[in-house]
């Protein structure tokens, strides 16, 4: 697949600084586009919610209901081979790869915000062998569909909240997915938190609302960028020394529009820094998987990368100050990012009424 994604894209052509746009949600890249790769039409890959590319392979697992086993897919999104996961998961929502080679779901789905544990289960595709590590939040119940495995093998989820701030957990003390109990449970902490408002991108299943909600999460073979995504848009984050916390809560992303996808929420990065983004079919047929050519280097351009433009919460536009404010009471790896703007507060309030609906269709009573 990432063959096939690197000889099917064209080159990217940026305009230079000045095609960077400010808004409230991150610095908007126009001349970014996203390509079709290929259309997958395996109904394994209806509910697709997590993609991850490992020696050469990608491989993509669906949520709740289709999260029975890993899919291995092609250059033609054909899926020519199966790892059936070892556990009876609940509802899986993302996928990744350790530092240890192998990969890790997100056994973290919540929508009803009623789980007493989540879980990361490592997977080894080749031999099949697996293991279950049950997580508790310290503040209870969230629903997030967002896994950032950090090059020191320290895992991030990233809550998929409405209305209020995403959670960024780790495992307490800052322990690697090496010293993980299995099965566990063991405390994640609270390390910061980010916003992400409104844009005017199309796409999803909520108007307007779910440009706001986080749907996935992926990191650069080297570690030093992490991709979040919404049901329209791309967020990238550029951490040079690896500490994607640090930049999730203190540092300005770059934005990139995804093409308009009817339920978009599985994310990854190819080893030569591309991007794909896949998407749930919704009831119809599955859409294509899409690739943005040069994603990691359109975190590298000065005049918009890490934390050198601000956005101003009540205008959008680029902020005096050159440092984030902290929240009360914050450190270094509790800090809020301040680079988005609570506004169209009534959209998002319809988005999470239109999310509790959409909870009911989607939730059943599995347990590991």
């Amino acid at each position: 697949m990432a063959g096939a994604a690197a000889a099917l894209v064209p080159s990217l052509s940026l305009a230079g600084p000045a095609a960077a746009q400010s808004s409230g949600s991150g610095v908007l890249l126009p001349n970014a586009r996203f390509e079709p790769v290929c259309t997958p039409t395996d109904p394994a890959l209806a509910e697709l919610s997590g993609l991850a590319v490992l020696d050469g392979k990608t491989y993509g697992i669906g949520d709740s209901g289709t999260d029975d086993a890993v899919v291995v897919l092609d250059g033609s999104c054909a899926v020519t081979g199966t790892v059936p996961v070892p556990v009876d998961p609940y509802d899986i929502e993302d996928m990744g790869v350790g530092p240890d080679g192998r990969l890790w779901l997100a056994d973290t789905g919540d929508n009803l915000r009623a789980r007493s544990t989540v879980a990361l289960i490592a997977l080894d595709p080749a031999s099949g062998d697996g293991q279950l590590h049950r997580l508790t939040y310290p503040d209870g119940p969230h629903d997030a569909e967002a896994l950032l495995m950090q090059r020191d093998g320290v895992p991030l989820i990233v809550t998929k909240e409405v209305l209020v701030a995403n959670g960024v957990y780790r495992l307490a003390g800052g322990v690697s997915v090496d010293g993980l109990a299995s099965p566990g449970p063991t405390t994640l902490e609270r390390v910061g938190e980010l916003r992400i408002g409104p844009t005017t991108t199309p796409g999803g299943p909520v108007p307007v609302g779910g440009s706001t909600l986080v749907t996935g999460g992926a990191v650069s073979a080297d570690g030093t960028v992490a991709a979040l995504r919404t049901y329209t848009d791309v967020y990238l984050f550029s951490a040079p020394d690896g500490d994607l916390a640090r930049a999730l809560t203190t540092t300005t992303p770059v934005r990139v529009a995804l093409p308009n996808q009817p339920q978009g929420e599985a994310i990854a990065f190819t080893p030569g820094g591309d991007l794909l983004a896949g998407s749930e079919s919704a009831g119809g047929p599955l859409p294509p998987l899409q690739v943005l050519p040069g994603a990691v280097d359109l975190t590298r351009n000065e005049s918009w990368s890490g934390g050198s433009v601000l956005l101003s919460a009540s205008t959008g536009e680029p902020a005096a100050s050159d440092t984030t404010e902290a929240s009360d009471g914050a450190g270094p790896d509790d800090g809020a990012a301040q680079w988005s703007t609570p506004v169209l507060l009534g959209g998002a309030l319809v988005a999470g009424l239109a999310t509790f609906g959409l909870v009911w269709r989607r939730s059943r009573p599995r347990r590991h």
